[in-house]
């Protein structure tokens, strides 16, 4: 644990690439092979499931420290972070832990089994052998809430250059379904990948987005000068679904999404098809709700997002199909060498050889001639359910994650209205002493009804000066939340609007964000629920 601490620390203190792969490749280079795999396992987003239940965790937290509850919960107000309260929190401790990262988290697994007083007993044990720093990151694994500032992109630098492999071979090593007490580290760096598992999906090829510091989209003159000869290019609508891996090899099948979520008996309606792929075929696509051939909002997606069991109502309510985009092996082959132009033509071989076209569809390819032309296609994107144009070089291969110059998205101007800021909660991490979760509302008739929280579009310096006002115009606390004065009116842009029975303004919006503070605006000028419902058509 003190090797994993450190690493933990030393991330932390750096904003330079070179130093944070060099810390990244010391670790490796210096801890045993199973605490790697599990290192590996937590940057990449596997970690360890919560065993005790934060209430618990809290009170014995506040046992070990030997301070009043109340004092307690105002620290973890302050601080934002309960891992990092209970760490600062408790008696300063010059111990150290000789247990490796691996028999750690084989402890916080195996209380699954054990009674309420065993874990107390065995939490408090452990809290005693660590330092403050190793106390920390213990907490964060324990809470289920370890996440580090560095990227998967690094992480993968630092291995190959250790390793001597290629960046896109480790890539594609680590997606999918494994365990780190059953994946070796001899495994991930073998020459020959012999063992790897037939459902494991490739990386996903990422677009860049056409803007990349204004919400305010580029002209059709503007994509052109950046993007050349208009002929070069083919276009596609940007669907808002889940996007995924559809996997036929050795007669089995498997569903996974962006998120490495295996995600294959969600959507039971596309087993058929999948089943009628050849073995060794690999789909990249988008899934979407679909009635009467057409595309519905992705809320009603997400009535079957994180069910564990699809009733015959869901499944009629929110039937799914998918929107192909690519190919990406064929007949056992790796295919994404070859050009956009003949995986697309590889894409509608396989569509006109199976025989369920009504939940294996095709991403059509939108004609234009000119820029101007599909700028105009491009306004009719919300009609089409859709957030935009996808921009994809006929010559260009399938590459991994987010690259520049080859798949583009040109999304529409988001929605906006103008709103009133009601209530204000403190960040986390570097702004857990700041106010920066921030909720809207709109007025109806003479009352301000909340309608959506944002927390991000605002620069350093506008946060510090709405912390200054909101510490100055608190009305009420209840907990972290503070009520605020009413007076500061906000641009919120989001991408689609949807009814909503959970929510007291009776909307919920899709990606709310902030777009600018309308200083030019009295709170009496923004906008009402009204204007809002009629985007619904209401």
């Amino acid at each position: 644990m003190k090797a994993f601490a450190q690493l933990f620390l030393s991330l932390d203190e750096t904003n330079k690439t070179n130093e944070k792969v060099k810390v990244l490749k010391d670790y490796f280079n210096t801890v045993p092979d199973t605490d790697k795999m599990h290192m590996l396992a937590l940057f990449t987003g596997r970690r360890p499931k919560r065993q005790i239940n934060s209430t618990l965790v809290r009170n014995w937290a506040i046992e070990a420290s030997h301070i009043p509850a109340w004092l307690f919960e105002e620290s973890y107000h302050v601080v934002g972070d309960l891992a990092e309260t209970m760490a600062l929190l408790m008696p300063q401790s010059d111990a150290s832990s000789s247990k490796a990262l691996t028999e750690w988290i084989a402890e916080i697994n195996a209380l699954n089994d054990k009674t309420e007083e065993q874990k107390k007993e065995w939490l408090m044990e452990s809290w005693a052998m660590l330092d403050n720093q190793e106390r920390f990151v213990f907490n964060k694994l324990l809470t289920g809430s370890f996440r580090v500032g560095v990227s998967q992109n690094l992480v993968i630098k630092a291995l190959a250059d250790i390793s001597g492999l290629e960046p896109a071979v480790l890539t594609h090593r680590i997606m999918g379904s494994w365990l780190p007490e059953t994946y070796q580290f001899s495994q991930l760096l073998a020459e020959q990948d012999a063992e790897a598992s037939i459902s494991r999906p490739y990386p996903f090829f990422l677009a860049y987005p056409i803007q990349e510091t204004s919400e305010k989209q580029k002209t059709p003159a503007e994509v052109g000068i950046a993007l050349g000869d208009a002929s070069d290019w083919q276009a596609e609508w940007k669907w808002d679904g889940i996007r995924a891996q559809m996997i036929k090899r050795n007669g089995e099948i498997f569903i996974w999404s962006r998120g490495e979520d295996l995600a294959t008996e969600k959507f039971p309606e596309l087993h058929l098809f999948l089943n009628a792929l050849p073995d060794g075929t690999v789909i990249d696509g988008e899934i979407l709700s679909f009635q009467n051939g057409l595309p519905m909002p992705f809320n009603v997606l997400q009535t079957r997002i994180g069910r564990k069991n699809l009733s015959k109502k869901i499944l009629e309510e929110s039937p799914v199909a998918v929107i192909a985009y690519d190919c990406l092996e064929h007949k056992g082959e790796d295919i994404r060498y070859k050009t956009q132009t003949e995986r697309r033509e590889i894409l509608e071989q396989l569509q006109t050889e199976t025989r369920y076209s009504e939940v294996f569809r095709i991403s059509s390819l939108i004609q234009f001639e000119s820029w101007e032309q599909l700028g105009s296609i491009r306004e009719q994107s919300r009609a089409m359910i859709a957030e935009g144009i996808m921009l994809k070089r006929k010559s260009a291969a399938y590459q991994v994650g987010r690259r520049r110059g080859d798949w583009w998205k040109w999304k529409i101007d988001p929605l906006s209205v103008d709103a009133v800021l009601i209530y204000a909660q403190k960040g986390h991490g570097r702004r857990a002493d700041l106010y920066t979760d921030y909720t809207f509302a709109v007025w109806d008739g003479d009352k301000l009804v909340p309608f959506a929280k944002a927390y991000s579009g605002l620069t350093d310096a506008e946060i510090n000066k709405v912390d200054y006002f909101i510490k100055r115009n608190t009305i009420e606390k209840f907990g972290p939340v503070r009520t605020v004065k009413p007076e500061l009116v906000f641009e919120i842009g989001f991408e689609g609007i949807n009814k909503s029975t959970r929510h007291k303004s009776g909307i919920a919006l899709r990606f709310p964000r902030i777009l600018r503070w309308r200083h030019d605006k009295p709170k009496e000028e923004a906008d009402t629920l009204e204007s809002l419902k009629a985007l619904l058509g209401e």
